[in-house]
C-alpha cells in the first residue's frame, strides 16, 4: 500500500482539475497552484473557479481558495482541495511535494524542473520526458491519449477541437477583437445559431451552431482577438456542463499510471 503522498499541480484548469479529481479520490493530499485571475472556459468543470468564488464542486468534491501552507493543512483535514494563487508554484519550498504536475497547458516548459520533486510529471507538449521532467503524459487527442512517455516528448498539438456531433472548429467561439468580454449567457443555456450570447467592446458575439453552451468565459474578463471564447455542444445535453470529459479523465487516468510507475517500481 503507497503511503499518502502530496501532490502539487501546477495549475487549475480543466486538465489540472480532473488530475487533482482522480487523485483526491485516491487518497491522496493535492494542492492545485493558479494565478489571480484565472481564463477558463469550462468552468463547470475547473477548481479555478475557487478563485472567484471561494469555493468550487465537481462530481461531489470540493476545492477551497487557501492563501498559506497552514490553510493547505486545514483543507486536507476538511477532505476538501486547497487551491492557492502562486503562478510560480513557490509553495512546493514549504510544502516538500513528493509530486510536481505541471498541468498548465502551455505548450512550452514554463520553469518545471527534475529537482522539484521526486517524481515530476509534464503534461503534453513542451516537456521532454527524462530531461526536464521525469515523466510525460500525452494530451493529444489521438490513440495516444493517455499515454505515459518514459523518454521524449508528446505529440505536438493539433489545435483542433474534439469532435462533438461531428462538428470540431466549428462549434468553437473566438474573440472578434481586443476589449472587455460581457456575457449576456451562461453554461448551461440552450442557444439558437446566431443568437447573441455576449458583446465585446460593443461589437456583438454569435453562438455559431445551435445546442447548449457547455464553456464561457467569465463575464467581465480582458480579452484579446482571437481569445477562445466558449464552445457550443450540438447534443444540446445540459449535464455535459458539469461532468469531467472522457479526454480529461483519460490523462488524469495516464498521470495515476505514471504515479505508480514510479512509485511502485
Amino acid at each position: 500500500m503507497l503511503p499518502k503522498l502530496k501532490v502539487l499541480i501546477k495549475g487549475a484548469g480543466e486538465m489540472a482539475s480532473s488530475i487533482a479529481y482522480r487523485l483526491h479520490r485516491c487518497h491522496f493530499e493535492v494542492c492545485l497552484t493558479e494565478i489571480d485571475k484565472p481564463l477558463a472556459i469550462s468552468r463547470g468543470v475547473t477548481f479555478s473557479e475557487a478563485v472567484y468564488d471561494g469555493e468550487k464542486e465537481i462530481e461531489g468534491v470540493t476545492a477551497k481558495l487557501v492563501k498559506s501552507a497552514e490553510e493547505i493543512l486545514e483543507v486536507w483535514a476538511e477532505q476538501k482541495l486547497p487551491v492557492i494563487i502562486d503562478p510560480q508554484a513557490r509553495i512546493k519550498v514549504v510544502l516538500h511535494p513528493d509530486i510536481l504536475i505541471d498541468a498548465i497547458m502551455a505548450k512550452k516548459n514554463t520553469g518545471t524542473n527534475l529537482t522539484d520533486a521526486e517524481l515530476v510529471i509534464g503534461l503534453g507538449p513542451g516537456f521532454r520526458a527524462g530531461e526536464d521532467v521525469h515523466l510525460v503524459v500525452e494530451t493529444n487527442n489521438s490513440e495516444s491519449l493517455g499515454k505515459v512517455i518514459l523518454r521524449g516528448e508528446a505529440e505536438k498539438d493539433t489545435g483542433i477541437p474534439i469532435e462533438i456531433g461531428g462538428l470540431t472548429s466549428e462549434r468553437v467561439i473566438h474573440s472578434p477583437r481586443d476589449g472587455v468580454f460581457l456575457a449576456n449567457k451562461k453554461i448551461g443555456d440552450h442557444v439558437s445559431a446566431g443568437e447573441v450570447i455576449a458583446l465585446i467592446g460593443g461589437q456583438v458575439v454569435k453562438a455559431p451552431i445551435a445546442g447548449v453552451i457547455r464553456a464561457l468565459l467569465r463575464s467581465e474578463a480582458e480579452v484579446k482577438v482571437g481569445t477562445k471564447l466558449g464552445e457550443i455542444d450540438p447534443t444540446g445535453n445540459r449535464e455535459v456542463c458539469y461532468s469531467i470529459r472522457a479526454k480529461a479523465r483519460a490523462i488524469a487516468g495516464g498521470v495515476l499510471e505514471a504515479i505508480l510507475i514510479h512509485f511502485n517500481a
